[in-house]
């Protein structure tokens, strides 16, 4: 193994993509509510998981490495704290991302970034023929996995980004570009004098009302179907934007932000929760993700000057930046 900090960095770097492949395999399999009442042999796992027993317990082995789980006896498991966190129904669970994580439609995309970064094109309508969206919409089987992880972003990252909004006061939040409405859902068991509205696509927002009904808080949601490059819903003191402008280039974005302006009634503000890249060189998770939306998507992550021109282009400005330090921001925005 290479003993220079560097070379050694270098190639810690190299082995990452393969930790990626392994907590995305663990939670596919469902491993960690295996060992939800205690520590396991891999004998004992290899049959529910449907895996070679030698094989898994070379993946736990690995994964034990990393703090995931912790082999308690020769090949026998159990969970850590971290690897809780891969079980399917926990408070704070991010199994379905880990799942989404290692969906082999989106990592074959990876695979051709140099075709990105040469092009500026994304490089998944390289690899399958087709643009992400339209590629989910056909396979409804990896839209679900996509849906279930935003749905752990939604809750687990994204609500507690909007802490550091107050929505006390607002009658009605709509959630553009909602989803399942998990992001709804959790801001509504906050604030108990809130409404919301979750506006997505129709074929996506039919999952939302369930979410909401699960989560006790239905009957202050309507859930309503369209295209946000037509129109949104009416009627809201507060839009909220989570992850979705930075789906998109500027055209679409301002496109989208400029249909929120037109439904906004007088006093509305618009609540935008994405990444704020920072300048210079300090590590930020945006940075990440924005080579995710040049690979995958039209998008880009931006810095708060390109929110604020953005929001200029769509008659809105921009009043103030909350959080801007951490890896998911809420910027705010008022009618110009």
């Amino acid at each position: 193994m290479a003993t220079n900090p560097d070379a050694e960095r270098i190639l810690q770097l190299c082995f990452a993509s393969l930790l990626t492949q392994l907590v995305g395999v663990a939670a596919e399999l469902g491993v960690a509510d295996l060992l939800a009442e205690g520590p396991r042999p891999v004998d004992e796992l290899a049959g529910p998981t449907g895996t070679n027993s030698d094989a898994l317990y070379r993946v736990l082995r690995a994964l034990a490495a990393q703090g995931i789980f912790t082999e308690v006896a020769p090949r026998t498991f159990g969970l850590t704290p971290a690897g809780a966190a891969l079980r399917q129904d926990v408070q704070g669970s991010m199994r379905d991302l880990a799942r989404y994580f290692g969906m082999p439609a989106r990592n074959h995309a990876f695979v051709e970034l140099l075709h990105a970064v040469r092009t500026g094109e994304p490089a998944f309508e390289h690899v399958h023929g087709t643009d992400y969206w339209s590629y989910l919409a056909d396979h409804p089987g990896d839209a679900a996995i996509f849906d279930n992880a935003m749905g752990n972003l939604a809750r687990q990252v994204h609500a507690v980004a909007l802490e550091a909004c107050d929505l006390s006061g607002i009658r009605v939040a709509v959630d553009v570009g909602g989803g399942h409405g998990h992001l709804a859902a959790a801001l509504l068991g906050r604030y108990p004098d809130l409404g919301a509205v979750v506006f997505d696509l129709p074929h996506v927002v039919a999952g939302a009302d369930k979410v909401l009904a699960d989560a006790g808080v239905g009957h202050r949601a309507d859930t309503v179907g369209g295209d946000f490059f037509t129109a949104v819903p009416e009627g809201g003191d507060a839009y909220v934007l989570s992850m979705i402008l930075h789906d998109w280039d500027d055209a679409r974005a301002t496109a989208i932000l400029a249909n929120v302006r037109r439904a906004m009634d007088p006093g509305a503000k618009v609540i935008v929760v994405d990444a704020v890249i920072p300048q210079g060189d300090h590590p930020h998770l945006g940075k990440l993700l924005d080579i995710v939306m040049l690979t995958l998507l039209p998008g880009r992550e931006r810095t708060e000057a390109e929110f604020a021109a953005l929001f200029r282009a769509a008659g809105l400005c921009h009043a103030e930046t909350r959080a801007p330090s951490s890896p998911t921001s809420v910027l705010v925005a008022t009618a110009a």
